[in-house]
């Protein structure tokens, strides 16, 4: 049921539900709003990718899994990560696609190539574009290096790496 109160449209049941099996779906709208943080260990990432070009990886001292991007604690056996340690940013195209439409559904001006790079002396995966290869030649395990904004351009986020191009 919808009850107007000054102007607006509240939502309401009206009435009593004694099962939950009752209730199937209730029409209308919830507004949300949210800003989402990636964290200490996901700031300390991105601020040193900002300020020097640099990638951060951090190692569990119980179960030795190597997470890139860095974390402070572990997911797996949810101890505390204390240290974090630079990695080189480069690896190996794990799988990849060609992405021909935007988010909302509409047609890309040019299509893009989207991999997921397993990050090496990591156990970690980066989902990013890469650029400067053709389609037809991209392959699992191509050897792939990042492709960082100048330094300048930078603003601490997932989008100062540019993308990652074919390395040797």
């Amino acid at each position: 049921a919808v009850r107007r109160q000054e102007g607006r449209e509240k939502m309401s049941i009206v009435r009593k539900f004694e099962s939950n099996l009752e209730l199937t779906s209730f029409p209308g709208e919830i507004p949300t709003s949210y800003l989402y943080t990636c964290g200490i260990a996901g700031e300390n990432f991105f601020r040193k990718i900002m300020k020097e070009g640099k990638f951060l990886a951090s190692q569990c001292p119980e179960c030795d899994t190597v997470y890139f991007p860095s974390r402070i604690f572990c997911e797996r056996c949810m101890s505390h990560i204390p240290d974090t340690f630079e990695v080189s940013g480069k690896g190996e195209v794990y799988s990849f696609t060609l992405c021909c439409q935007n988010t909302d559904g509409t047609p890309m001006d040019e299509p893009a190539l989207i991999a997921a790079i397993r990050i090496d002396d990591t156990d970690g995966v980066m989902v990013h574009y890469l650029g400067k290869v053709d389609p037809e030649d991209v392959e699992i395990g191509m050897r792939v290096e990042p492709v960082l904004k100048p330094k300048k351009d930078r603003k601490g986020s997932i989008l100062d790496i540019l993308h990652f191009k074919p390395s040797r």
